[in-house]
């Protein structure tokens, strides 16, 4: 456990550290973006003018980096989240909500197939990002069947498992940008209740 947390040591950095600490999440940012999320971590070493030692003296594994690295985007999706409670239309608030995962694991290839490992490995230090996210998409969810609009028996698990595979089966159509939205609504349409639309089919 303790590799997994290194990286958020409470103990303050010395100046130099902290100055390769956000060099080395500059690189790999950059590098997640253009290559993906199994981009060389060897490369971004000498991108962000440090060892590997070093790299790893910061985050002990790719996870490790991958987490710190996303950290950013995960607050501006529980920060989404939050606005998204206070819509008045709870279903098309977990929809555009799930709609900003994807849109967020598209920026980095790779990045929803390791989301969709962490949530069934607590131990990885990608859990962080995706428990805070299973958190604030379970109360996007229990609104929305709350309000009827959504199957009681839907479990945000699987609606996250559902999301994450819809993200990778983007990634492996480039070519087709409306993939994701399609599979997505196609997904919702499934989820609803059949007693709040009952002249549907």
């Amino acid at each position: 456990m303790a590799t997994d947390t290194a990286q958020t040591s409470p103990r303050p950095m010395r100046a130099d550290a902290r100055r390769n600490y956000e060099r080395l999440l500059t690189e790999a940012r950059t590098a997640f973006t253009a290559h993906g999320t199994d981009a060389s971590l060897e490369d971004i070493a000498r991108r962000a003018g440090v060892g590997i030692g070093t790299l790893y003296r910061h985050f002990p594994n790719r996870t490790a980096l991958m987490s710190a690295v996303f950290q950013g985007e995960l607050d501006g999706l529980l920060t989404r989240s939050r606005e998204l409670l206070a819509s008045p239309e709870p279903c098309r608030a977990l929809v555009d909500w799930l709609r900003a995962i994807v849109a967020h694991a598209s920026t980095y290839r790779g990045l929803s197939r390791a989301l969709m490992a962490a949530q069934t490995d607590e131990a990885s230090a990608l859990s962080r990002c995706s428990m805070p996210l299973r958190d604030a998409g379970s109360r996007l969810l229990a609104r929305a069947q709350t309000a009827g609009a959504v199957r009681e028996d839907v479990d945000i698990v699987d609606l996250m498992q559902l999301t994450n595979a819809i993200s990778l089966a983007a990634e492996q159509s480039p070519d087709d940008p409306g993939l994701a939205d399609r599979l997505l609504l196609l997904t919702l349409s499934g989820l609803k209740t059949v007693t709040s639309h009952p002249g549907s089919a």
